[in-house]
């Protein structure tokens, strides 16, 4: 069975910082690409960032290009989403995700994922 847990979340000023960090077991981590997703309230899930098995290619929504830096260790079986200057509107429930299939490069398309982790709110205040 495979767990994704997310863990880093809280509460920040604008303009602050935070790191993320998901935690996967039941499955062969450095195989997979992972991406992190995040839902603000009353609004769909979005994709924000991914990353490939082998953590050579990654991939960024517009918003948070320049600010946000996706990264893995595969030896912890752990992805990072390393968050600067963040602004309200990053305010939301992040989730990590495993894509469905291995050796694939990463993904925007939530219906690649299929498995998920419980979400960690981020809450950006102004």
């Amino acid at each position: 069975q495979v767990q994704l847990v997310e863990s880093g979340g809280g509460l920040v000023q604008a303009g602050g910082s935070l790191r993320l960090s998901c935690v996967a077991s039941g499955r062969t981590f450095s195989s997979y690409s992972m991406g992190w997703f995040r839902q603000a309230p009353g609004k769909e899930r979005d994709f924000v960032t991914a990353i490939s098995w082998n953590g050579v290619n990654t991939d960024y929504t517009d918003s948070v290009k320049g600010r946000f830096t996706i990264s893995r260790d595969s030896a912890k079986n752990t992805v990072y989403l390393q968050m600067n200057s963040l602004k309200p509107e990053d305010t939301a429930v992040y989730y990590c995700a495993l894509k469905r299939y291995s050796y694939q490069r990463p993904s925007r398309s939530e219906s690649e994922y299929n498995y998920w982790g419980q979400g960690t709110q981020v809450t950006v205040s102004s």
